[in-house]
């Protein structure tokens, strides 16, 4: 259960931090139909300009398409199932799967049962990493990875690994898996935009402002580039991430 202490949803009235995707994506204002010639049913997080979008979509049942990404996305899905295909090369996604989608390719989709997603869109990231969609694997080994440094952390150090499954041509842009062992930061300020999904364990965020959030696995949480939250794990935590920064 999340507990907040403040609306997430009007940008220009709080304190950049974290956002609640699931719990406040009903209030964030619809995209024009039409627009880009993707999903017709979307509604988009007011962020500030640059080339970062966020946005859940609802796709009909037995619903398809045709567009061209002007921008590398990662997609999440909550509900239901869609399969993706570029360049002949085919990504089907469930519930609770996710996968990053490659700009400048034509892109052919359809859902069979209908879907709900999380949509992240990069402009920025140098251009494509692959030549079609990539699935995020899961269950993938996980290799060592830096822990958060040690004059932001409170206690111990925690022991990190990560398996990248796409990186954008410059490598700003980079999507995987993560896990952690407990441990405790203190408020830092992003340079970078993140989305996660937890997949296994808990954590509690509070930003500049006061606002306290505990998530735990399925919900769906995004940093925002120039805020800054602290990070409190009390177990073993898993998640899938997208991240955005720039260089």
């Amino acid at each position: 259960m999340n507990e907040m202490l403040a609306d997430q949803v009007a940008h220009t009235d709080r304190v950049a931090g974290f956002v609640d995707v699931l719990r406040t994506s009903a209030e964030w204002p619809p995209v024009e139909p039409g627009v880009d010639g993707y999903f017709p049913d979307r509604r988009r997080l007011p962020l500030p300009e640059g080339p970062i979008t966020l946005e859940i979509a609802h796709v009909q049942r037995g619903a398809s398409g045709r567009t061209h990404l002007l921008g590398d996305e990662f997609v999440l899905v909550l509900e239901g199932d869609i399969t993706f295909e570029q360049r002949g090369a085919q990504c089907a996604l469930t519930a609770g799967e996710a996968g990053v989608l490659v700009r400048e390719r034509p892109l052919d989709w359809q859902s069979d049962r209908g879907a709900k997603l999380v949509l992240v869109r990069c402009t920025g990231g140098g251009g494509a990493g692959a030549e079609g969609p990539v699935r995020i694997d899961q269950g993938a080994p996980l290799a060592p990875s830096n822990p958060p440094a040690p004059d932001v952390l409170i206690g111990p150090t925690p022991e990190c690994r990560n398996h990248t499954d796409y990186r954008s041509g410059s490598g700003e842009l980079v999507c995987g898996t993560w896990d952690s062992t407990p441990y405790n930061r203190r408020l830092v300020t992003f340079r970078h935009y993140e989305l996660m999904r937890l997949l296994e364990g808990s954590v509690t965020f509070v930003d500049a402002a006061g606002r306290e959030g505990t998530f735990g696995a399925g919900d769906v949480v995004l940093f925002e580039q120039g805020g800054g939250a602290s990070w409190e794990s009390r177990e073993h935590v898993k998640k899938i991430y997208c991240t955005y920064r720039p260089a």
